[in-house]
């Protein structure tokens, strides 16, 4: 199921389904670790003697962001209930801290009273096992901690002349007009003897009080509200989290005095001005173009962790298909998402993520396949031993955009003292090891795994990121004054040019192929695929855009690969088997993504030479927006048949993409003008 809403702040995350549920957690690294698991935080709503969870049918629900700022915008009605419920939902960008508010409004002509349940799931630290929650009385909250993970869940409500005494009074140093803290909880045991959770226990309408519980557990809590006929009644929850006891009370004790709603408010107004600042001028784009630059922007901002790991995806659904996460910082996607924001304006993130690649480059001067969000390796697939002997198991196209988009960013900003340690301990490495990495005879680059992590051999995709990172390395060299240094790193990039001529290039087909490979007597084979990735060869600068060999390849991109059916769109390349869906591969050749449709929309504006031209790129930017998911979130795939999202969702490439295609067709639009 897809995250429509994710909302973080560089250390806490927080993604809900679509059902507005919590079904990710992340903390204290974005991406690491999961104390959620994919397990629905469940929210009910108890009225007129019954329970209404919200992944009821009855619930009609709108979930978006409010413009220009991370802070959900989520509408739920459900008429048998007679309620209508407006929620926005905010993690802080200073304390670890996510708040929500809910305004519930009784629809009918009777005063009601109305309880919500929320409902903790927690997998601290990736397990149930060893966990503890137990209801705290002097905070009136309910706490779950094991080892360095606490997490408090408390709440208030914004008290009225028409409510009942409250049931304790109002604490000294508590924000006035609110009672804080939970009105009835239970915790209990889940996952064993048969035991569903406490959760169960709501469906009554009232909640147990057992105030602890160990190991396998889970935890309730709610709050009631008395709402007179057609009237509004307004409630906050706030979860905390902490590495122990005392910061977690220190921060609960900071939204009592300074009140829940100072959170919304100065969260709201801080991602609105690191969103606005560095916004290019977007009057004349299609305002639902302008509008998913902008959301691809915060959400971008959501996956990335502040120590620099710039996440895949952290949509835990996808482990039920490949045993497995993209909740990993891949250097390639990490490179391209950097190379987005510097080119939006964006400094201090990308910087981050180049620092993080010097931490973990290898002392050979290669990038490993992926890393966690701390900085460890991660698990992977590519060996090291294969046919009696040792190999790299690498994608060697990660190590190189790292090069290539570190150029482009001091190209940008110019900021010599951030790129001068770098000269030495990350730029010569890699373009060293660019450089030594390469068959003699071709002039290629040894064997690697490609992007698309399936197929060992020379992709053009990885030939042309090579290149364009030994150009980026000539630059550097050029700059600091090393020319015989820059003189041989461009000669050796036009060694693999030549190669891409002479191997990758098929005069016949009148079209560059997807790869070539080495059998075991070393003589080259051909896989002649049609294949969105030959895009990185104008990508990465090896070829004009509209070099005519390009055009050619782009042309058979564009009608080979285009999904004829209503959704349409680009599949990554012919009879793609990844979440596959249709073995009729004339029509359906793949699922459409994101990425390979996005650069076929920044080729077709980097090479417009009328407004005419150019139409063709924006449609495929209006084809974007119109199969986002209605809070802008774009998945990786599609699928072909439905438009419903495929695989992770949100894909932190996807909106990257997105991000390069706006700018570049900004670009010619003032081109063109």
């Amino acid at each position: 199921m897809p995250r429509d809403i994710p909302l973080g702040n560089g250390k806490l995350l927080v993604a809900f389904d679509s059902h507005y549920q919590i079904r990710d957690l992340y903390w204290p690294h974005v991406g690491q670790e999961n104390h959620a698991l994919g397990h629905a935080f469940r929210m009910g709503v108890w009225s007129d003697g019954q329970l209404r969870w919200l992944d009821d049918p009855g619930w009609e629900r709108k979930l978006r962001y409010q413009p220009e700022t991370m802070v959900s915008e989520v509408k739920l009605v459900h008429q048998n209930l007679g309620l209508e419920i407006k929620a926005s939902d905010v993690v802080d960008f200073h304390e670890d801290l996510l708040v929500r508010r809910f305004e519930v409004t009784n629809l009918e002509e009777n005063k009601k009273e109305v309880r919500l349940f929320f409902h903790q799931d927690f997998h601290i630290a990736g397990s149930e096992l060893g966990d503890t929650a137990y209801y705290e009385p002097e905070r009136r909250a309910v706490i779950h901690y094991k080892d360095a993970h606490w997490f408090l869940v408390n709440g208030a409500v914004l008290i009225s002349d028409d409510d009942p005494e409250p049931s304790w009074p109002p604490s000294q140093d508590t924000a006035a007009g609110f009672q804080v803290g939970v009105h009835e909880w239970s915790c209990g045991l889940k996952e064993v003897h048969n035991l569903q959770g406490t959760w169960r226990d709501a469906e009554e309408g009232e909640l147990s009080g057992n105030a602890i519980a160990h190991g396998p557990v889970d935890s309730t809590i709610s709050f009631s509200l008395h709402i007179p006929a057609k009237k509004t009644r307004t409630m906050y929850y706030w979860l905390a989290a902490a590495s122990n006891f005392d910061d977690l009370a220190t921060t609960n004790r900071l939204v009592r005095q300074r009140g829940p709603q100072s959170y919304l408010d100065r969260a709201s107004a801080f991602w609105n001005l690191w969103l606005t600042r560095k916004l290019p001028d977007l009057k004349d784009l299609p305002q639902a173009i302008s509008d998913q630059y902008k959301t691809s922007l915060l959400v971008i901002r959501t996956q990335i962790d502040n120590g620099g790991a710039i996440i895949a995806a952290n949509d835990s659904d996808i482990s039920s298909y490949i045993n497995d996460t993209y909740s990993y910082l891949w250097p390639r996607d990490g490179a391209l998402v950097a190379n987005a924001l510097n080119q939006a304006g964006y400094l201090d993130l990308p910087r981050a993520f180049f620092e993080f690649c010097a931490k973990v480059l290898t002392n050979k001067g290669y990038l490993l396949h992926k890393y966690n969000p701390n900085g460890t390796l991660a698990s992977s697939w590519h060996p090291w031993y294969r046919r009696g002997k040792k190999e790299l198991p690498i994608q060697e196209d990660e190590s190189a955009l790292v090069l290539w988009a570190l150029w482009r960013h001091f190209q940008k900003f110019g900021d010599v003292y951030f790129i001068m340690p770098f000269y030495r301990n990350l730029i010569c490495p890699i373009a060293d090891f660019l450089m030594e990495y390469r068959d003699p005879k071709s002039g290629l680059p040894l064997p690697s795994y490609g992007l698309w992590e399936e197929r060992r051999g020379v992709l053009a995709w990885t030939a042309a990121a090579v290149w364009g990172g030994l150009m980026a390395g000539a630059n550097f060299a050029e700059a600091f004054g090393e020319g015989p240094r820059a003189e041989e790193y461009r000669q050796v990039a036009q060694e693999i040019k030549k190669g891409v001529e002479n191997l990758i290039w098929q005069p016949d087909l009148g079209r560059f192929a997807k790869m070539v490979f080495q059998e075991a007597d070393h003589t080259w084979e051909v896989d002649s695929t049609i294949d969105a990735s030959i895009s990185g060869l104008w990508h990465f600068g090896m070829y004009l855009p509209d070099d005519p060999k390009i055009i050619a390849t782009m042309q058979s991109i564009r009608e080979r690969l285009w999904v004829k059916t209503p959704v349409g769109g680009i599949a990554r390349y012919e009879n793609d088997g990844y979440h596959q869906v249709s073995q009729d591969i004339g029509n359906v050749p793949g699922n459409p993504w994101f990425i390979s449709t996005l650069w076929v929309a920044e080729w077709l504006a980097k090479t417009a030479q009328s407004e005419e031209d150019l139409a063709a790129s924006e449609e495929l930017l209006e084809w974007v927006t119109l199969h986002a998911l209605p809070s802008g979130i774009l998945a990786e795939q599609l699928h072909p048949y439905t438009g419903e999202p495929l695989s992770v969702s949100p894909l932190t490439w996807s909106h990257a993409a997105y991000v390069a295609a706006v700018l570049e067709y900004l670009k010619a639009r003032k081109r063109l003008a």
